[in-house]
């Protein structure tokens, strides 16, 4: 009898969870009903799969509106009709069509219609749905002809009448209006609750034959889910001849990274193909291989990592650049026998790159069978508190006071706020949106619209409605197809090398880099600017506190930055134990034995796994189901618990200590909720290395790649700092030299017109670009004339330099500029048959200045280049040291004036707040500042500037830091303008 019944899916209108809903059914005696959520069929598998373990017959469906207003809900009769349904839907997401008022013509789906008495012609598949609240509309009608055509529709949309009011707030944040705004046909009824079979069948009982039609056609729908791989099972077409190719592949490669005679390397490749055939993923991994065939030959840089790291044949194909032997790296932790949920390859590309690759998957596995994966936005803390006060009307002032984590206290007795609280916590966690996730791509065997209709979210790649969890419950495995702008750094910066100094590199000799001396010195002293991972204040900290100067040292420190480990004070202990080795103290001999080379100390995930297999003798498969429930992403509890028993069990007849066992099993479960893997740490290091030798021997080509892949984490003047310090002349913008981005000819590097503040995109590409075509402009009025611009953006570059080639200064520009774009006609962009000079006029003489330019600079391109930050203050003083030597003053207070770069604001154990500072000296040296909460609240920070700090310096191993006692932003002298 239910036909129509919504969860949270119904984004913004349902309040029940699948998990929920199925519960009140089961409780109410349901034996059978329909999930027909509003276009979308995200909840449909998870539905199933909840009906089919509460033993109630699951039919699937969607309903279909425009707008508020109801069109029709479909029924699938099978699995093929839900694939006509997601289908259907789908090709209207996909075109960005409105949905039809007819729909298409169903071979196996059933249509119900909202009940009126204009439908006559029906098909044979075609319904009337009429609500028992509207029964009294068949009173007196003549039903011949449509007899058999109605139904019962009795919604389901909430539990009661406290979530129908929230289902309200949810309409008001949907439609982005105020509560008393919200129309009545906006809004379910209250009625659309669950009730007992009998309670629904005594509503209908003065029409029964309504009750008949109902069940009829509910009795020849079903619905069924099937475990097993949804993955497409084979690459070649056969699973025997996918065997035989990844086993020549992968013994092929073999011979490429470790020549013919390493035994070693072939007893493991056999053992992970045996492993690999018998899970069936021999598929999974030659599809990887042709993803990477294809972008190699498209001369795209790659970054293969995560736990697919762990796997010798992944490195022998060339998914990956790590050495698992020479890590001591462990396959189980990427693929074993009971591990329960599937594993996936992270492939990371340039930021400009990826959409190429994952145009390259979908037009060779097929649309139909290939698709991006989604993400579920749910309703967060403060955003709700801000949605909720917004459709109630409040002021804006009240909303802000409301969402300050600082006045939760004076708001505690606020009525008011309680009301929203109370909202808050019913709304928590419910899904918001779709969304497309960071870079997971499915490829399906079967069409993929058998378990999901489609979404073309604004990156246009048809996108699944669920996400990564629901995808690996129905069985897919995903590829992800990442990236990041590291990757982008390494490769123009290598390509600008071959451009500007005619020497070609190769970028993939990386283990010649873990071996220079000069590498190794700047990775040392943490100058690492503009590095992939290894350039932030922290990283670079822990490098010099670490003395950092080893591949394998930087692939711990890789993973002992991580918040979870630095908060726990693994961090410290690391490197305490790093630089005084021979006093560690180890638990127990296996303990010594396999984390000598972290010093005692858990770093990695593989560390888990290797106590639990050397220590308590689990099996290496084991070892890493247990690591996997310790960081919460096994889902079998009683399975999880076993095996914790097991542990101990082992362990005893071993012949280990009890008391050393409880105390190796604590240390082992506090560290593995927030561990990291040690694959995915020794990626990361590969391409920190990459970076730091291009930054090394071609600083200048390195950095002008940081900015034009849009730097990291740092502001862009900092970069910009970074490419003088390392000999560059850099230009301001120029008409007749700067491209789009930056530029770079010798020693001479001109900034690019992107990031010139207000420079619309039109003239980026086209100063350029008419420049290559036509030669250099002459002078302003052949500039005007060739590009046609227009007045306000031709002030923008006179004010920024970038006219200066006509030998006039800028206020000279400016009134020439106003005597040929003052009035309103512009000059026509026509290639002029003859060249005739302009008139030239004469002016007074008109002064500019230095200071002048540096706040235009300041303005436009967010910091100035004309003079430094220093010389903009009031005062000249400096400060009485320089950051290169602090260590000399120890425990001395000292004053010193520091250009802001950034700060970090953390929570201390008592929740009071506390700032750490970076700065660079009037030298050009970074300096790092500590802020204690006793001193925050009255020396803040003032956003960008100089800053006079007085503070004691200290130090930690060997890093020194200013302590400060009274910090504040020195004024900078006043704009000769105003």
């Amino acid at each position: 009898m239910y036909l129509n019944v919504h969860s949270q899916y119904s984004l913004r209108y349902g309040t029940l969870s699948v998990e929920k809903l199925v519960e009140q059914a089961k409780t109410m005696g349901i034996e059978q009903m329909t999930l027909t959520d509003i276009n979308n069929s995200t909840g449909a598998m998870e539905f199933i799969r909840e009906c089919q373990e509460k033993g109630i017959k699951a039919i699937t469906g969607i309903e279909f509106r425009k707008s508020s207003a109801l069109l029709y809900i479909g029924i699938a009769r099978n699995r093929e009709g839900m694939k006509e349904l997601n289908d259907f839907l789908s090709f209207y997401n996909l075109n960005s069509m409105e949905l039809p008022d007819k729909p298409w013509d169903f071979q196996n789906v059933y249509i119900i219609y909202p009940y009126s008495y204009e439908h006559r012609d029906l098909k044979e598949n075609e319904f009337l749905g009429i609500p028992y609240r509207d029964l009294n509309n068949l009173f007196g009608k003549p039903l011949s002809g449509i007899r058999e055509k109605i139904v019962a529709l009795h919604s389901v949309t909430v539990s009661n009448k406290i979530e129908h009011r929230l289902h309200t707030y949810l309409k008001g944040i949907d439609l982005n209006t105020l509560l008393s705004k919200i129309g009545k046909n906006d809004c379910c009824h209250e009625d659309e609750v669950f009730l007992s079979p009998d309670q629904l069948k005594k509503r209908y009982e003065g029409y029964p034959f309504i009750i008949s039609n109902t069940e009829k056609l509910m009795n020849d729908c079903s619905s069924s889910f099937e475990k097993g791989s949804k993955n497409r099972k084979t690459f070649t077409g056969s699973t025997k001849d996918d065997k035989a190719l990844l086993e020549k592949l992968a013994l092929e490669g073999m011979e490429y990274r470790y020549g013919r005679s390493n035994r070693e390397a072939l007893k493991r490749v056999q053992k992970e193909l045996a492993v690999i055939n018998e899970l069936h993923f021999s598929a999974y991994f030659l599809i990887t291989w042709d993803i990477i065939r294809y972008s190699m030959a498209r001369g795209y840089y790659h970054i293969g990592r995560g736990s697919g790291a762990n796997s010798i044949v992944s490195y022998c194909m060339r998914i990956t650049d790590v050495d698992p032997i020479e890590l001591d790296l462990y396959f189980e932790r990427f693929l074993n026998r009971q591990r329960s949920s599937p594993p996936d390859f992270d492939i990371d590309y340039s930021w400009d790159e990826r959409e190429d690759v994952q145009d390259y998957i979908f037009k060779r596995y097929g649309s139909n069978h290939t698709a991006l994966l989604g993400t579920m936005s749910t309703f967060k803390d403060r955003s709700i508190i801000r949605e909720i006060s917004k459709v109630m009307g409040l002021p804006a002032q009240e909303i802000d006071s409301f969402t300050d984590p600082t006045k939760q206290e004076q708001n505690r007795n606020n009525p008011t706020f309680a009301k929203i609280l109370a909202i808050q916590s019913m709304m928590q966690h419910m899904p918001n949106q779709r969304s497309i996730h960071a870079g997971g791509v499915l490829i399906s065997e079967e069409p993929i619209t058998y378990y999901t209709a489609l979404d073309l979210p604004p990156k246009g790649m048809p996108t699944v409605q669920w996400d990564m969890y629901e995808a690996e419950a129905i069985g897919y495995e995903k590829f992800d197809i990442l990236s990041q702008r590291g990757i982008g750094h390494i490769k123009e910066a290598v390509r600008l090398i071959l451009e500007n100094q005619k020497t070609k590199l190769d970028i993939h000799a990386v283990s010649s880099f873990m071996k220079d001396p000069k590498i190794n010195a700047k990775l040392k002293t943490g100058k690492t600017i503009g590095c992939f991972y290894i350039e932030s204040p922290a990283m670079r900290q822990l490098l010099k506190k670490l003395g950092c100067e080893s591949y394998l040292t930087l692939v711990a420190a890789s993973s002992i930055i991580r918040p979870g480990v630095a908060s726990s004070g693994m961090m410290k202990t690391y490197i305490s134990n790093y630089h005084d080795p021979e006093n560690v103290e180890y638990l127990h001999p296996v303990m010594k034995e396999h984390l000598r080379e972290t010093f005692g100390v858990m770093v990695y995930q593989e560390d888990v796994i290797k106590i639990c297999y050397h220590y308590a003798g689990l099996d290496l498969t084991d070892a890493d189901v247990l690591r996997r429930g310790m960081s919460g992403k096994y889902r079998s509890k009683k399975e999880f618990d076993r095996l914790v028993q097991r542990f101990f069990d082992r362990a005893k007849e071993i012949g280990r200590d009890e008391k050393t066992t409880e105390e190796v099993w604590r240390q082992v479960s506090s560290f593995a909720g927030y561990s990291f893997s040690k694959a995915h740490s020794a990626s990361f290091a590969v391409e920190s290395y990459q970076s730091l030798f291009l930054k090394t021997y071609y600083p200048m080509e390195f950095m002008v790649a940081v900015l034009n892949n849009y730097g990291g984490f740092y502001q862009r003047w900092v970069y910009v700092h970074e490419l003088q310090k390392s000999g560059a002349r850099v230009h301001l913008p120029c008409v007749n030299n700067s491209e789009a981005k930056v530029r770079i000819r010798g020693k001479d590097v001109w900034l690019g017109f992107i990031g010139l503040q207000g420079l619309e995109n039109q003239y980026i590409e086209l100063i350029p670009a008419e420049r290559e075509a036509n030669g250099p402009y002459r002078d302003l009025a052949d500039f005007i004339k060739r590009t046609g611009i227009t007045l306000d953006q031709a002030i923008i570059l006179i004010r920024i330099g970038a006219l200066r080639f006509c030998g006039k200064n800028k206020k000279e520009l400016l009134w020439e500029v106003h005597n040929y774009l003052g009035s309103k006609i512009v000059p026509k962009q026509d290639t002029e048959l003859f060249c005739t000079e302009a008139k030239e006029l004469y002016l007074p003489e008109l002064e500019s200045s230095i200071l002048e330019d540096a706040y235009n600079e300041l303005e436009l391109l967010g910091y100035p280049l004309s003079m430094s930050m220093f010389d903009l203050m009031k005062s000249d003083y400096h400060g009485d040291v320089a950051a290169k030597d602090l260590s000399k003053h120890l425990n001395k207070t000292i004053r010193l004036a520091g250009n802001y770069v950034c700060e970090k604001t953390v929570r201390t154990k008592n929740n009071k707040k506390m700032w750490f500072g970076t700065f660079l000296d009037a030298e050009g040296e970074f300096l790092d500042t500590i802020h204690f909460p006793n001193n925050t609240p009255s020396y803040p920070f003032r956003g960008k500037g100089c800053y006079l700090i007085l503070g004691k310096v200290v130090e930690d191993f060997g890093c020194p830091a200013i302590e400060v006692e009274k910090f504040a932003k020195l004024p900078i002298r006043d704009n000769p303008v105003f």
